[in-house]
């Protein structure tokens, strides 16, 4: 009888001893009071958002009833490529429902070396908003992995591209860029890292500065950028993968004025310092927009928790992203309604206003 009961004592024994740190996942033990919320206290803006478009009649309509369940008013689409291709999705989003969806244009990187290339480049993106394209969105492959006929890698601030960046200017349209892609993704995967296990089971998102280039080169190319355009208004995307460094990314904005930010798929770094990014969102409240980057309408319900209340120790939707807790920045509603809408109208001065407070 002593064997048997050792035996049955051994077993689950070894079974907790071989799991791996992917499958670990304790049930917090503790009570705090909680308020989760699966609806935003105000209309909101999304300016960072990807859609197939254009898409079936069906398609919106099941977008605009998930969107209506969580408060989010204008959902902007920044795939909205260039010519033809721009052209169809804002005409079947606007008639499929009208002030709801906003586009922004894409740009073509075919042809760089040909002579007039960045006169042709600013040339169609002036089209596109004649079209209907709100701002014009840069991808992360702008700086990483665009090569030009020589395979040298394409600057994000190469001087190709500048009267493009003026057109912006001019017409009074925002950028929305994308560069590089969290620090840690360029750093030893060991340990030490802390995206180890993203980087695990996505290894293709570990980088090289090799590869592409070092993640500090890129992000000084695109803060020369800001400075060499002053007259264009750029949304820096994923708080510039400065959301680990809140401090540095308000000196970039105190230095450029022009340049504004966003928070998705970077909430992860907001709720784990709720007392800095508070005080650091009261300072820099006309600078920040609603972004969440991917769709998933419950994903939005952990940005709503972290931004309206003062819960303590909550999970995040996506365990990659943070293996840590989240806790709730309790936002004034001053400072809610600005970033949820009111900085987005101001930046993208094309977007309806007529479903949002006047206040």
């Amino acid at each position: 009888m002593k064997v048997l009961v050792l035996v049955l004592l051994a077993a689950p024994l070894a079974s907790a001893q071989s799991v791996t740190v992917e499958e670990y996942s304790p049930k917090s033990s503790l009570v705090v009071p909680q308020h989760p919320k699966t609806r935003a206290k105000y209309p909101f803006v999304d300016v960072h958002n990807h859609q197939g478009f254009p898409a079936s009649p069906e398609r919106y309509q099941q977008l605009v009833t998930d969107m209506d369940s969580i408060n989010l008013q204008i959902m902007v689409n920044l795939s909205g490529g260039s010519g033809d291709r721009l052209k169809q999705a804002v005409a079947s989003s606007r008639a499929a429902a009208p002030g709801r969806f906003a586009v922004f244009a894409n740009l073509n990187f075919s042809g760089i070396d040909e002579p007039g290339y960045g006169h042709k480049l600013a040339v169609q993106f002036e089209e596109d908003v004649k079209n209907g394209a709100a701002g014009l969105k840069i991808f992360k492959n702008f700086g990483m992995d665009v090569r030009d006929s020589k395979g040298q890698r394409v600057h994000v601030d190469d001087p190709r591209f500048d009267e493009v960046f003026e057109t912006c200017a001019r017409l009074k349209v925002p950028v929305l860029i994308h560069t590089a892609d969290p620090k840690q993704f360029w750093e030893p995967w060991d340990k030490y890292n802390e995206r180890w296990l993203e980087l695990k089971e996505i290894p293709s998102r570990r980088r090289s500065a090799e590869a592409t280039a070092p993640w500090e080169t890129l992000i000084a190319e695109q803060h020369a950028l800001f400075r060499r355009h002053p007259k264009t208004t750029f949304i820096d995307a994923h708080l510039g993968w400065l959301g680990g460094d809140l401090a540095a990314l308000g000196k970039l904005l105190d230095e450029c004025p022009n340049v504004y930010t966003e928070i998705g798929a970077v909430l992860a770094e907001l709720g784990r310092q709720p007392r800095f990014a508070h005080q650091w969102f009261i300072k820099y409240q006309d600078r920040v927009l609603f972004g969440k980057d991917s769709w998933k309408p419950q994903e939005y319900y952990t940005y709503f928790q972290v931004l309206e209340t003062a819960d303590d120790y909550f999970n995040y939707y996506r365990r990659r992203h943070a293996f840590w807790q989240m806790y709730g920045l309790e936002l004034p509603d001053d400072v809610l309604r600005k970033l949820y809408y009111k900085n987005a109208l101001k930046v993208v001065p094309s977007l309806d206003r007529s479903a949002f407070p006047k206040n």
